[in-house]
């Protein structure tokens, strides 16, 4: 089964695709226009703050989907594992 798991899900990732394109192209015009060091790092932040919630939600979906499958009914303990998963990879990617 490929990303996305569901038709929401691709449609929020596309529309944040979408968005981080129009932030790689601000990038593309603040150097075009020599603005200042400062303005084109906070734009590179900003564009790398998108592409790590992309993957954070990448791999939450992932993770749901293919570790906690729900046809075979997990355990809470198991189900509290992939949420700590989640919780841990989240806070790492930010």
């Amino acid at each position: 089964m490929g990303t996305p798991h569901t038709v929401a899900e691709k449609q929020k990732l596309l529309n944040r695709v979408r968005r981080l394109r129009g932030q790689v192209d601000a990038i593309e015009r603040a150097l075009i226009a020599e603005e200042s060091c400062g303005d084109v790092m906070r734009l590179v932040t900003a564009t790398r703050g998108a592409i790590n919630g992309i993957m954070a939600e990448v791999i939450n979906g992932h993770i749901r989907t293919h570790m906690i499958d729900t046809n075979r009914s997990p355990t809470e303990v198991e189900r509290e594992a992939a949420r700590e998963l989640v919780s841990v990879l989240r806070s790492y990617i930010k």
